[in-house]
């Protein structure tokens, strides 16, 4: 196969709808983009092996690990309840399976009504006991207001590191020993780097809370490296596990049995469950930086059999969400942040810059990608 050269001028994928809004992306001579040939390289041995006899072996195998280790306990697993269509989905998984999860829920203060009655109806049906994080507000709207000073692309930094920080301190709290993430390849297996930065970067948080915040972290939940990759997995004894990827997954069929058995609502776009995500991914992406998420997401249901290109390039033709819920979310995060709105709109309108502008971790990041590769270790940081 001969690839071709990173273009230049704008250009889309012949065969899912990612295009060169992603700055890494390339085609080869059939217009075929590079994401799809990791699929087939990567993702597509994955999904085979989920709907396979493998697969089964391996759900189960894995189901029965988990029971062992919480014999005599209330818990053998930890769960991150969002609302959304995945979580709420393993919740319902791993209760068939006969598992005893503690819900968690992380609460940033950016919740929509739809999230919060999803979560009450998850817990409520399945039985499920919960333990609710409640982010302290004026600290992580200091920080969100940070990242939006700060240009980046990733402002959703702030809520996704608090996030899984806030789950590895109660799992270790608990004594739990696995983490039940919801994260899967069925659904998301295409997500450009050149779109965002990681989270899980400490370093980088505080370098632009500090440039650009006005307070303290005093109560935010951080996750520093080594805690994840070393104490929490190795010392704690905590793994991840995503359950989602030994079986076979479908989008379409998971919401119509979560709206059948837990009254499930959806609320439209993938982590449109938190107002200010819904505005990070439907305004100021692709408003600040020309980027739509939605081709990401599509591309995955396209490449992994959920979805046609012609589907997928409709939905594109049509708004992220309407004019009027933009200009109402984009009033409301500007209140909630405790600002006006002429200085939100200077905010947003400021020049974009780049996440290599701010002290990072990158490196080191990069150092454990190739030392896990090497040594092995990929299985023992994370199961699935």
């Amino acid at each position: 196969m001969e690839r071709a050269a990173r273009v230049t001028d704008y250009a889309m994928c012949a065969r899912c709808v990612m295009d060169s809004t992603a700055e890494e992306i390339w085609f080869d001579e059939y217009g075929v983009c590079s994401f799809c040939h990791y699929f087939d390289e990567q993702v597509s041995p994955i999904l085979e092996r989920a709907r396979s006899d493998e697969g089964k072996r391996l759900f189960h195998q894995t189901i029965e690990s988990i029971k062992k280790t919480g014999l005599n306990r209330p818990y053998d697993s930890i769960l991150g309840l969002s609302g959304g269509g995945d979580s709420s989905y393993l919740a319902c998984l791993a209760v068939d399976s006969g598992l005893h999860p503690l819900a968690v829920h992380v609460d940033m203060g950016w919740n929509s009504d739809i999230s919060e009655r999803n979560v009450q109806k998850a817990v409520s049906k399945l039985g499920l006991d919960l333990e609710r994080v409640t982010v302290d507000f004026e600290e992580m709207r200091d920080l969100q207001l940070a990242f939006y000073k700060s240009g980046v692309k990733n402002c959703e930094i702030p809520q996704d590191h608090a996030y899984l920080a806030a789950l590895y301190r109660i799992a270790s709290k608990h004594g739990i020993r696995y983490y039940l993430s919801g994260g899967n390849m069925a659904t998301e297996s295409i997500l450009p780097g050149s779109w965002g930065y990681n989270a899980g970067d400490l370093r980088h948080l505080r370098a632009i809370h500090k440039r650009f915040g006005t307070g303290k972290l005093w109560h935010y939940p951080t996750l520093g490296f080594w805690q994840r990759y070393l104490y929490y997995p190795f010392v704690r004894g905590i793994r991840e596990v995503r359950l989602l990827n030994f079986i076979p997954y479908n989008n379409v069929e998971a919401k119509a049995l979560l709206a059948e058995k837990l009254d499930w609502e959806d609320y439209g776009w993938k982590h449109f469950e938190s107002t200010l995500t819904r505005f990070f991914q439907g305004y100021y992406l692709p408003t600040k930086y020309h980027i739509d998420k939605r081709k990401a997401h599509l591309s995955s249901l396209i490449l992994s059999g959920q979805m046609t290109r012609e589907e997928a390039i409709s939905e594109l033709e049509k708004p992220p969400y309407s004019t009027e819920q933009a200009q109402a979310d984009k009033d409301y995060v500007a209140k909630a942040l405790g600002i006006a709105i002429m200085e939100w709109d200077q905010i947003l309108a400021s020049p974009p810059r780049s996440h290599s502008d701010f002290p990072s971790l990158k490196r080191l990041f990069w150092i454990k990608g190739v030392v896990a590769r090497l040594l092995g270790l990929k299985g023992a940081l994370r199961t699935g």
